[in-house]
């Protein structure tokens, strides 16, 4: 069982891994990992069932670091939790570890009620570089939100259909900032992905 004192420091670093300065955020997530060699898998679940919510989404992200289908298993099982920061938790983790096991649940998640979720999981899916996303992911480059157009560019832009070409260049004229700055970086990494004739 996990000890009083690393519950403890997986609450307080938890938090800072939402935090606005990257430096905070790139050593929560490397203190995070240090306490992660302390704990086995099974300590680690355990904190996923009776930890508190900073607690938790810490466990996930340590889950992540294990990597594994091991892991797969209570993930994917926390995409269907009511809460959203645990949701939204191991959508991340299951989209930075792109395990085919996970992408028929991941593609469920796109049925969410918030929108928020909902870019979590575009962003996730845009890890499996899978060209049959890209009839999923489209029409969220209509949505002219800022936030569900934006993560469509970018994950339609990972998965490199030169096709899009056009459709991205229109975002380009959005008046949202973040959708114009992921079109240009969508459109950027077309040209990277595409062989020339």
């Amino acid at each position: 069982m996990v000890s009083k004192l690393i519950m403890k420091r997986y609450e307080a670093l938890a938090p800072l891994l939402k935090d606005p300065c990257e430096e905070v955020r790139l050593a929560a997530s490397h203190a995070l990992e240090c306490l992660e060699g302390v704990g086995s898998l099974d300590e680690i679940l355990d904190v996923l069932k009776k930890g508190r919510l900073a607690a938790k989404i810490a466990a996930i992200y340590a889950l992540g670091e294990i990597g594994g289908e091991k892991v797969l298993s209570p993930l994917i099982y926390c995409i269907s939790r009511p809460e959203e920061d645990i949701k939204s938790a191991a959508i991340e983790v299951l989209g930075n570890l792109a395990h085919p096991t996970a992408l028929t649940p991941l593609i469920g998640k796109l049925q969410e009620t918030n929108p928020a979720v909902r870019a979590k999981t575009i962003a996730a899916l845009a890890n499996f570089k899978d060209p049959s996303l890209v009839k999923l992911l489209l029409p969220y480059l209509d949505e002219n939100d800022g936030l569900l157009d934006a993560e469509a560019a970018l994950a339609l832009g990972k998965i490199g259909d030169c096709r899009l070409e056009d459709r991205l260049i229109k975002l380009v004229h959005s008046p949202h900032p973040r959708t114009r700055e992921a079109a240009a970086l969508a459109l950027g990494q077309l040209s990277l992905n595409q062989k020339l004739p």
